[in-house]
């Protein structure tokens, strides 16, 4: 995604946008990320010139805080490896900082800032008092032993422990790092602070201290953010064909939730292709396919009767009426966009961070689409997550319905406060201007309210 193929934002957030794109000149995802909040925004600064005056814009888009550390380990063969760390963080004035760590080779700096940055604006949404933050490495951790991820994290926690702690920074997993790698980063923490702070990470074991449902979460808020929407039109997703992309944990979950809620779900991918199961996708072989026996999603088909495999495609061409794409951010783009709406799509939901293009996004707006961003959709992965802090502070363990009805709660809250605002400020039915203008006013209200600091 080029940033020169972005639209012009209002005169009023310009200068802000040069200024972030002048001190961040290669950093695109950032740069978009930015753009596309700005792009909303103006409305709620003419109705609160102190949010102007405060300076509350310039202070917002630059981090707290940024970390890049070296991260040298030694792999099964004895060879020294040497990759980067990343931690920043960007607002800690509702809590403390609050975001996933993500283990894969694509990330740099741009990426971790701009998941940052949309960090702060989902978590402010849920409304559970947490700051917005990212971190995570280009470490790969497909097909290394479980020994070189263990000594990867240990190695990795030695520098960013410094920087963390339950009233600081919880961290919680992300892309590539799952409750595997949390318990090694965990017990890496532990071990150097000597202090048992279960509240400093979320995403552990249940056994040790997690949460019921932090696993399903994402995947689940999705569904239930797109049964919202459909909601207020009298609908539901009940009968419905779903499109999901991805194959990681929000994807399954997401999967699983819209059969649970009378949808069918018929496509599942990676990164080689996509699954086409007219009868809806088997979530337990396809758990069994990319957890446990870690294979390309071409296996799935391999083994389910019925079900086909589209080599380097996406599943965006297939007719639905809901799509949820929860692979990466960017994966849908223009084309895809106009597939789907010709397809007769009503609705998407985003799993991912940002995986809908501006230009894709321009196109579901144009069309009538209900449009659901991710920092409204996939709020209910960090909503949980302070969910599981909670009960770390106050020593106590929710069954998995008391649990996974406090995500339903909360994510209706979410999507009442994006669709309110969104008409509070002359845009029914926009929910990335409602979503935009809800998180940023609660932010800003805080920050003008301690100061400049």
């Amino acid at each position: 995604m080029s940033t020169s193929t972005l639209v012009a934002l209002p005169a009023a957030v310009q200068p802000v946008y040069d200024t972030v794109v002048a001190r961040n000149p290669h950093e695109p995802e950032f740069q978009q990320a930015v753009h596309e909040v700005l792009g909303s925004i103006a409305p709620v600064l003419e109705r609160h010139p102190k949010f102007v005056e405060a300076g509350v814009l310039e202070r917002m888009v630059e981090p707290e805080r940024q970390i890049m550390f070296r991260v040298p380990w030694v792999d099964d063969a004895g060879r020294l490896q040497v990759n980067r760390g990343f931690r920043v963080q960007f607002s800690s004035v509702l809590g403390p900082y609050k975001g996933g760590l993500r283990f894969h080779p694509s990330v740099n700096l741009s990426i971790i800032k701009f998941l940052g940055f949309e960090q702060i604006f989902k978590n402010a949404l849920t409304g559970q008092g947490i700051g917005g933050a990212k971190g995570g490495s280009d470490f790969d951790p497909r097909g290394r032993s479980e020994a070189e991820i263990m000594r990867f994290c240990q190695s990795f926690m030695n520098e960013l422990y410094r920087h963390l702690g339950e009233h600081t920074d919880v961290p919680a997993g992300d892309i590539g790092v799952g409750a595997r790698e949390i318990g090694f980063l965990f017990g890496q923490y532990r071990k150097i602070t000597n202090r048992h702070e279960s509240g400093m990470f979320t995403g552990k074991g249940v056994q040790w201290g997690g949460a019921e449902v932090r696993t399903e979460a994402t995947g689940y808020g999705a569904v239930f953010f797109a049964d919202e929407m459909l909601g207020v039109h009298g609908d539901s997703l009940a009968g419905k064909r779903v499109a999901v992309s991805g194959s990681g944990n929000v994807a399954i979950y997401a999967i699983s939730k819209a059969h649970q809620l009378g949808a069918t779900a018929v496509t599942a991918s990676d990164s080689s292709g996509f699954v086409v199961d007219e009868a809806g996708i088997d979530v337990d072989l396809l758990r069994q396919v990319k957890e446990v026996d870690r294979l390309r999603i071409s296996a799935y088909a391999s083994q389910r009767p019925g079900a086909r495999f589209v080599e380097g495609a996406r599943p965006w061409e297939m007719p639905v009426d809901v799509a949820i794409p929860s692979a990466t951010q960017n994966e849908l783009d223009e084309s895809d966009a106009r597939a789907l709406v010709a397809n007769g799509v009503r609705v998407v939901s985003e799993g991912a961070n940002m995986p809908s293009t501006p230009e894709a996004v321009a196109v579901f707006q144009a069309a009538g689409v209900l449009f659901g961003p991710g920092k409204a959709a996939n709020a209910g992965g960090v909503a949980t997550s302070a969910l599981e802090m909670s009960q770390n502070a106050a020593r106590q363990r929710w069954s998995f319905d008391d649990s996974e009805a406090r995500l339903r709660e909360i994510m209706r809250g979410v999507h009442a406060s994006a669709f309110e605002a969104a008409e509070r400020y002359g845009r029914p039915g926009d929910y990335v201007v409602g979503a935009n203008s809800a998180g940023f006013e609660r932010v800003a209200h805080a920050m003008v309210a301690q100061g400049v600091i």
